[in-house]
């Protein structure tokens, strides 16, 4: 299949840990605004939502009770989307971070090494990341693999080899966090060739951070992988607009499919490409 007949994966990166109202009024907070800015983004051509909960008072959390709720929501309203759980650090720390796994989404992030992120050290020591792994296992969710670093994609290949990710996980470069990997198109060349070499039967994706968000959702079309967008990896559309919806940035995603003349995957495409059934 060639790079502009294969379907493009849209995953929509609904809220994150980070971004809040005040930053920009569009980033969902409660469940209920989470399940309608995933709705709007689903009927625009999103087939995975990324999710993480926030408490009432829009700080981080990694309460099991909420995910669920918004689970629900979800598998009501965006029928056959792809439910993604966030695994991130910056949600709860150690083993609290997995606490929502038993509900069994369709994907986990794992993120199988640290580095560094704005403020501080994203912390991912090894003991923690196998267990994650062995939870997602246990519980039959694929783990998106997320590639801060050229590391984390040899580390993913060397539990792939061991049994610890299941045979196709999905692997995600993240590029643009400030004082992790910068947007930079030869080092995203080199994540594919590599990506290529060590998991060969894996789709790959790219999400890019703030203005790089456009930039690496265009490398990602171009090339024939997968792209992510939403509220919280970027809340513009340009430098003067904040993004009024989750959907507009998957429209934007859209749109370089179109020209790029690669189709969107609808959901149904998107759940055996990534053999989630």
């Amino acid at each position: 299949m060639s790079n502009t007949d294969k379907p493009c994966i849209i995953c929509v990166a609904i809220t994150g840990s980070v971004p809040t109202q005040s930053d920009n009024p569009a980033v969902p907070i409660t469940v209920s605004e989470q399940v309608e800015s995933t709705q709007a983004a689903f009927e625009a051509g999103a087939s995975i939502c990324h999710a993480h909960v926030r408490n009432d008072d829009q700080t981080t959390s990694s309460d099991p009770e909420k995910f669920a709720r918004l689970k629900e929501g979800l598998e009501k309203h965006c029928p056959g989307m792809i439910i993604q759980f966030s695994t991130g650090g910056r949600s709860g720390s150690g083993k609290e971070r997995g606490g929502m796994l038993p509900l069994k989404p369709d994907m986990a992030s794992l993120t199988v090494g640290s580095n560094n992120f704005p403020t501080r050290v994203y912390e991912n020591s090894p003991e923690l990341v196998e267990w994650l792994a062995s939870e997602m296992r246990t519980y039959k969710i694929l783990p998106e693999i997320e590639a801060f670093d050229l590391s984390h994609i040899f580390r993913a290949a060397a539990m792939h080899r061991d049994g610890q990710l299941p045979e196709k996980p999905y692997v995600q470069f993240v590029m643009g966090v400030k004082n992790a990997m910068p947007v930079d198109k030869e080092v995203f060349d080199f994540y594919i060739k590599t990506t290529k070499r060590l998991l060969p039967d894996s789709e790959w994706c790219a999400a890019g951070i703030a203005a790089g968000q456009i930039v690496v959702n265009e490398w990602c079309i171009a090339a024939g992988g997968h792209a992510r967008t939403g509220l919280e990896d970027n809340i513009r559309i340009d430098k003067e607009t904040l993004a009024p919806s989750n959907a507009a940035l998957v429209e934007r995603v859209v749109d370089l499919c179109e020209k790029y003349e690669r189709p969107v995957a609808q959901v149904a495409q998107a759940r055996q490409m990534l053999g989630l059934h």
